[in-house]
């Protein structure tokens, strides 16, 4: 009886070692050919899952499959302007800041060195197991929303207000990240957050927008459009904002008729984290969770960020939805892995699994956050010329609560650099040995100076020039739950600068005699300077610089480099001309819109130097729908410096009967020009760049006469009289 126990035993032990034998020869391991398609490469990996393998790779937790050599994967990673949350990495300016350098060439080197640094990290982590979050090659970057109100805590991350700045400047970052490589990914870039998306922060998990179909076609999609059509990014995050009544993570008019039907979307799409939940708990659009996950995953969500697909095991279970859907959406969210090279059998076909650590933070890479921040600096007053000072300057006197500050220089969703460099330590590096450089804070950053006694204000009377850092930080404006410094969960109340930082400045007008005073702000949105901004005799927007940005601030104050940045939004001269923060109506916002005069206009940026336009040229003054418009314009640097300048063509209806923008930037473009140096420069626009979206959302060519104008900031009086050059404008005719 023993013994036949035992052969029993042994029968069972060897049916089962050769059952599972029999199982991985079963396997259909072709899935790592990398000759095969993308496809087909996905539909047999996924073909082979067990339903509950399916539905734990729906989230951006996925856990490895051993069996099938599927690796764990985090798909959540962040590289807005450099790798983030992730260690050591360059830290290159915030999104609004390389906004402001109007150069899209600038956004694809930023792009290019973000991906360089991601895949040699991404190597790294691989060897040594490292699988966690932030570590890996799909970054939810970059944030293309409309900065439509400077009161949003998260307007920094965009490129400003204006669709077209916007596209430009996301095509090139996306370029950059997704590298050029007909087959192979660098990394997966994704476009966030779809749509309508732009505060307040302390609603968004359940307010509805419900926009008019023009500024839906006008304002709010064609960045996106632009980044799914022209450049093929790889992924999209639905907001979690409701639009039109139906949450963005279960909307089909989003994520199906619009993103995959219209405009051919063959990536993965991605839902804000905990977004789906939304539907449930914020939306109250589905009575269940179960509910809630059928509702995205039927609308086109790919992968939850965030724990509601749990539920959809739940969901089969009561006919909610089908497991082909699953698999339909599973082949799709592997397509973006196998373009990473994830599951190749010969990696030597993927250029970028051989690069090295040696790119990571680089010198190269330190000199570009530097250049970065140089380009995005804007100069917004320079009162008899008073900068650049001299770095021979005897007695400069740096104060104000950010000048040794580390934190301004970061914004949100940054990395973690070895060499942050304050405006303090830029200045201190670049003036003579011989200076006596003094330096005191002078104010707190965010409240009233707890003890009575203050010497700073008086040192400003006894100092040649004096440099103040003031402004606000990613603590005071950000995503609600980053935001500790905020009492209304990262947004703006107001647009001034805390009050204590206001009552400090007034000092150092009162103290400051006849000698400069030089204010840098920094900030990720508009400041308003009211009572301020007559007191101040030069006036510089650092925004968020990056690692770089007391180097490049150091630079432009000492002359080693013009201003050169321009602004990507408009800068209110209070919040008294905004509207309601929750209206998603376009009327009166931007500079597209508003028909206030604001305290600096978009586009408006001052240099150390002066230019003139002349011989506006265009090839006809009367187009027809089929009919491509060149323009010409003569350029001249006038002034005493070699200079750095952004040229910027609008144009504008002369009447204006449908609710179209007032004036739209149309086409820019960043040039080099010496003193004395003359450049002709030309654009060239085609009709769809002069078709107009009427109050249905439809593109149409309106017929009528419209202004052409060119010059260095948005067309008004005011840019005029703050310093801008004259703008030159021509009429034509569209029939």
């Amino acid at each position: 009886m023993k013994l036949q126990k035992i052969s029993l035993l042994k029968i069972l032990m060897l049916t089962l070692f050769f059952s599972k034998i029999t199982s991985a020869q079963k396997i259909d391991f072709s899935f790592q050919d990398s000759n095969l398609s993308i496809e087909q490469r996905a539909k047999i990996l996924v073909s082979q899952m067990t339903l509950e393998e399916k539905l734990s790779q729906l989230l951006n937790t996925a856990p490895a499959i051993e069996r099938l050599e599927v690796s764990s994967y985090d798909w959540w990673n962040e590289a807005s302007h450099g790798v983030a949350r992730n260690g050591k990495a360059t830290i290159f300016p915030q999104g609004i800041a390389i906004g402001a350098s109007f150069d899209p060439s600038l956004a694809n080197r930023v792009g290019t060195a973000i991906s360089t640094e991601a895949r040699a990290k991404y190597i790294i982590s691989q060897k040594m197991g490292n699988h966690s979050r932030y570590a890996g090659l799909t970054f939810w970057s970059p944030n293309i929303n409309i900065f439509r109100d400077p009161r949003w805590g998260r307007g920094q991350e965009t490129y400003g207000e204006d669709p077209y700045l916007m596209a430009k400047m996301g095509i090139s970052f996306v370029k950059g990240l997704q590298g050029e490589d007909p087959t192979y990914l660098k990394t997966a870039a994704c476009a966030k957050h779809f749509a309508v998306h732009s505060g307040p922060e302390e609603l968004r998990h359940h307010f509805n927008a419900n926009p008019s179909q023009q500024d839906l076609y006008e304002t709010y999609l064609p960045v996106f459009q632009a980044l799914v059509e022209e450049v093929k990014v790889e992924g999209v995050m639905s907001a979690y904002n409701a639009v039109y009544g139906d949450a963005a993570s279960g909307s089909k008019f989003l994520l199906q008729k619009t993103l995959r039907e219209a405009w051919n979307f063959d990536g993965y799409v991605v839902s804000d984290c905990g977004a789906i939940n939304d539907i449930y708990k914020g939306h109250k659009t589905a009575s269940t969770r179960e509910e809630a996950a059928a509702i995205a995953l039927m609308a086109g969500v790919n992968l939850n960020c965030g724990g509601t697909y749990n539920y959809l095991k739940k969901a089969l279970e009561e006919g909610l939805i089908k497991e082909k859907l699953v698999d339909q959406r599973l082949i799709q969210l592997f397509k973006t892995r196998f373009r990473l090279g994830m599951f190749d059998k010969n990696a030597t076909n993927n250029p970028y699994t051989a690069i090295g650590p040696e790119h990571i933070h680089s010198e190269k890479h330190i000199q570009l956050a530097r250049e970065a921040a140089q380009k995005s600096i804007v100069l917004l007053k320079n009162k008899n010329n008073i900068l650049p000072l001299p770095k021979d300057i005897k007695v400069p006197y740096v104060t104000g609560p950010f000048a040794n500050s580390s934190d301004v220089l970061m914004g949100n969703y940054y990395g973690v650099s070895p060499n942050l460099v304050t405006v303090l330590e830029g200045i201190a590096d670049a003036v003579s040995l011989g200076t006596s450089l003094n330096y005191r804070s002078g104010a707190l950053p965010f409240q009233k100076n707890l003890n009575p006694l203050n010497y700073a204000p008086v040192v400003v009377g006894m100092s040649d020039a004096t440099i103040c850092v003031a402004g606000i930080s990613a603590d005071m404006e950000g995503e609600e739950v980053d935001a500790i410094a905020s009492n209304s969960k990262g947004d703006r109340v107001n647009l001034k600068l805390p009050q204590n930082q206001i009552d400090y400045i007034k000092t150092m007008i009162e103290k400051k005699k006849d000698k400069p005073l030089i204010l840098v702000i920094a900030s990720g949105s508009a400041v308003s300077l009211e009572g301020i901004e007559e007191g101040c005799d030069a006036i510089l927007q650092m925004w968020y610089p990056g690692e770089q940005g007391g180097n490049a601030v150091a630079d432009i104050l000492f002359g080693d480099v013009s201003p050169s940045g321009h602004l990507p939004i408009t800068f209110p001269k209070n919040v008294a001309q905004l509207p309601a923060f929750d209206d998603y109506s376009m009327k009166e916002r931007t500079y597209k819109y508003m028909t206030q005069e604001p305290m600096f206009p978009f586009g408006f940026g001052l240099t150390y130097s002066k230019i003139e336009f002349s011989e506006l040229k265009l090839t006809s003054d009367v187009l027809r729908k089929k009919d491509n418009l060149e323009v010409s314009v003569l350029i001249k640097n006038t002034g005493n410096y070699d200079i750095e300048e952004v040229v910027q063509l609008y144009i504008s209806p002369n009447k204006n009967e449908e609710n179209l923008p007032l004036t739209s930037l149309k086409s820019f473009e960043r040039i080099s020009i010496n003193k004395g140096e003359s450049k002709n420069i030309s654009f060239t626009l085609k009709p769809d760049d002069l078709k107009v979206v009427n109050e249905k959302g439809k593109k149409v060519w309106r017929k009528g006469l419209y202004t052409i104008t060119v010059g260095n900031s948005s067309p008004s009086e005011l840019s005029i009289k703050l310093g801008a050059s004259k703008p030159i404008s021509k009429e034509i005719q569209l029939k």
